[in-house]
């Protein structure tokens, strides 16, 4: 079906930081997959783990233990501070779980119609539940009606979340990106997510955090609430926890952990032995390599860099970002520069209309920051001219 404007281009292979198109050209990935191949592309570990675990079982569905998906599911309890993981095959898939685990956790409270509360410019994915929290018009516009149970104020606003919680008793969860990815690469500011923790704590409400697009070292920590002393009641991961191989993930701890019980939810292919074997391989290799601590230092540079180097033109509003997530906002639409970059061999995004939103692999090195960061700055530079 036609649900892609794709780019005239046909990538065939890939190692590290690059892309080879089916004439041989090589690109300069700035974009990961859209923050999926953390660990860059073909990459050894996962290779090995994908291969090794496809001679040997792939799939036998939930009805029976896993020991792979245990191991998994220890390993990310671990490194994030939750109790318990319900495993699926995308982002969209573990919000969709986030969205189902509050309304039980709310009718198990005694609330009939339980609301969540969601935040303006989210994005959450594209199913029917996971698209109505999301704060986008133009990605709902002919889907309607939208499903009910949603209350939205504006991001970055703990004023707004506090008068929400006081007069809706009937609201028992606050969803939010710890980073907004889809709505412009937003960072919160200081202590943001603390306020959003303290408010949850003062109404009996769960503080949920899509860590879909900041997950998996992403940002410089394991997981982008880390940042902060908050700790949410559920968590969610997905993109970069297999670096390709689709899996994703919904984190609970506490009476959120216990709130799911056998019937209640369920997924066919979530964390089968062959997404487990990727999974744990990204986790090990992240480990070893120290990349969330690369991923902070080299993140630093780049904004460093990009502000040095573009903060002067009239034309650039902000540029910010945390980790390897970073944003260039322009003062007009710039979606044209994503073909323009393609033509230099670099594979860049326009999100939010005029936000350069890049998300280079974890793996990038030093001598590839410095390409990234040349070729950004000449083509900002020719468009703002």
């Amino acid at each position: 079906m036609q649900t892609y404007g794709r780019l005239p281009v046909r990538f065939v292979r890939g190692e590290g930081a690059w892309v080879e198109d089916d004439s041989g050209t090589r690109y300069l990935d700035g974009l990961s997959g859209i923050a999926v191949c953390g660990l860059g592309h073909a990459h050894p570990a996962v290779a090995a783990a994908v291969a090794e675990q496809a001679r040997t079982l792939v799939h036998t569905s939930n009805l029976y233990h896993l020991p792979l998906q245990e191991k998994l599911a220890a390993r990310l309890c671990e490194v994030s501070g939750m109790d318990r993981v319900f495993f699926c095959n995308s982002g969209a898939e573990a919000n969709e779980a986030a969205i189902k685990l509050a309304r039980l956790y709310g009718h198990n409270r005694g609330i009939d119609e339980p609301r969540i509360l969601v935040l303006d410019n989210a994005f959450h994915g594209r199913t029917m539940a996971t698209l109505t929290a999301t704060g986008n018009r133009k990605a709902q516009q002919g889907f309607e009606p939208l499903l009910p149970g949603f209350t939205r104020v504006p991001f970055n606003d703990l004023p707004a979340i506090a008068a929400a919680l006081a007069e809706d008793p009937s609201i028992v969860a606050v969803l939010l990106e710890p980073v907004q990815g889809e709505g412009g690469v937003r960072v919160p500011g200081k202590g943001y997510l603390d306020g959003v923790r303290l408010l949850c704590d003062q109404h009996a409400c769960l503080m949920m955090c899509d860590e879909v697009q900041t997950g998996i070292g992403r940002t410089g920590r394991w997981f982008a609430f880390q940042h902060n002393s908050a700790r949410p009641d559920v968590l969610t991961s997905a993109k970069g926890l297999g670096n390709g191989v689709p899996i994703g993930a919904c984190l609970a701890r506490g009476a959120a952990a216990d709130t799911l019980q056998p019937g209640s939810h369920g997924s066919t292919f979530g964390g089968n032995p062959l997404a487990s074997a990727a999974a744990l391989a990204v986790l090990e290799t992240l480990q070893r390599e120290r990349l969330t601590e690369r991923a902070e230092q080299l993140g630093r540079h780049l904004l460093d860099a990009f502000r040095q180097e573009l903060a002067d033109l009239p034309g650039v509003r902000d540029i910010r970002g945390r980790g390897l997530m970073l944003g260039i906002e322009l003062d007009r639409p710039c979606g044209e520069l994503v073909a323009e970059a393609l033509a230099d061999q670099l594979l860049i995004n326009v999100t939010a209309g005029q936000t350069i939103r890049l998300l280079p692999p974890l793996i990038l090195s030093d001598a590839e920051a410095e390409q990234l960061i040349r070729q950004m700055v000449r083509l900002v530079r020719r468009f703002l001219a």
